[in-house]
This record gives C-alpha cells, sequence and structure tokens, in this order.
C-alpha cells in the first residue's frame, strides 16, 4: 500500500476500513492473527513473518507464546509497523465453547497493548476467520462493536485500521460500520 491508499472512515476518522495487504501498511502496529506458539503459520501470520524477517521469530521465541484471547508486542523489524501486536484468536467449534468472547479479547488486549506503548495507528487483520473458521459476518461484528466500544470508552488517541484482504471481509466491514455510523 502506498500512499495513495483508499479508505472509507468511521467514528469522526478513527476507524477506518481497507481492502489490501496489512504487512505494506504505514502503521505503528500490526495485529497479527496468530498461534499460540508465535512462530508463524500460513495466511497473514505466515505473510507478517515473512516480510518482518527471521528477527520476528527469535523475539517470539523468547516470549514463549502466548493464550487464546491474549495479546503480546513485538518489535516490527523489516516491516513498515515498527510493533507488531500478536493476538491468538479462536478456533470456531460452533460458537458453545466462548468464541465471541474470546475474539472480543483478542481486539481488547491489543488495543489495552497500544494504549501502552507509543502507537498512533493501528491495524487489525480479520482474526480467526481463515484456517480457524470463525464465520466471518460475525467476526466482524465482533471486532467492530468490541473496537468501537474501547475507542468510545477509553483514552486511546490512535486511528485503528481495519485491513481486510478479501473483498467479501471487506464488503461486510462496510456493511456493518455504514449501519454503525
Amino acid at each position: 500500500m502506498n500512499k495513495e491508499i483508499v479508505f472509507q472512515e468511521f467514528l469522526g476518522g478513527r476507524v477506518r476500513l481497507v481492502e489490501g495487504d496489512i504487512t505494506r501498511l504505514d502503521v505503528d502496529a500490526i495485529v497479527n492473527a496468530a498461534n499460540k506458539s508465535l512462530l508463524g503459520g500460513g495466511g497473514v501470520d505466515g505473510a507478517i513473518h515473512r516480510a518482518a524477517g527471521p528477527q520476528l521469530v527469535e523475539a517470539c521465541k523468547k516470549i514463549g507464546g502466548c493464550e487464546t484471547g491474549n495479546a503480546v508486542i513485538t518489535p516490527g523489524f523489516n516491516l513498515k509497523a515498527r510493533y507488531v501486536i500478536h493476538t491468538v484468536g479462536p478456533v470456531w467449534q460452533g460458537g458453545n465453547h466462548d468464541e465471541p468472547g474470546l475474539l472480543a479479547s483478542c481486539y481488547r488486549k491489543s488495543l489495552e497493548l497500544a494504549s501502552q506503548h507509543p502507537i498512533k495507528s493501528i491495524a487489525f487483520t480479520n482474526i480467526s476467520t481463515g484456517i480457524y473458521g470463525f464465520p466471518k459476518e460475525a467476526a466482524a461484528q465482533v471486532a467492530i462493536n468490541t473496537t468501537t466500544k474501547f475507542l468510545e470508552i477509553n483514552d486511546l488517541s490512535s486511528i485503528v485500521w481495519f485491513v481486510c484482504f478479501d473483498k467479501e471481509n471487506y464488503n461486510l466491514y462496510l456493511s456493518h460500520l455504514s449501519s454503525k455510523y
């Protein structure tokens, strides 16, 4: 993504929506949809690790993993982003194992970490909607509701980006954000 990036703004410009590659976004922090080991995987997780370089794996090894619903932070290394916030989303098991609550926790914990560091812009990917199988529409609702509620009740001056890799997720986010704001 370059300076000519096209995005939609919501919540007075505090929330932005874009379709594209999160690894190319020039923000202070990107949020990685990580696995519990933090050592890389497929999808966005693999793309972030490849773009950041081998130093990211070394930093993640020192952390020693992360539990579902929690988040940890590392430098961004070769990324444009100065930080990577790694969060482990839930694997969808039919919705009866607190999956929505765990997903909401991913967004809250990531935003809490952002508030503890010099982060003025943070970009989220579509957590748990890939191989973890969380239904995309439900995940979009959790992401938007949790994030906007956090912004409304906390003194976080960061701009939050929702970065959708595919048109389906982008359209779901656009629909939910447009109806809410």
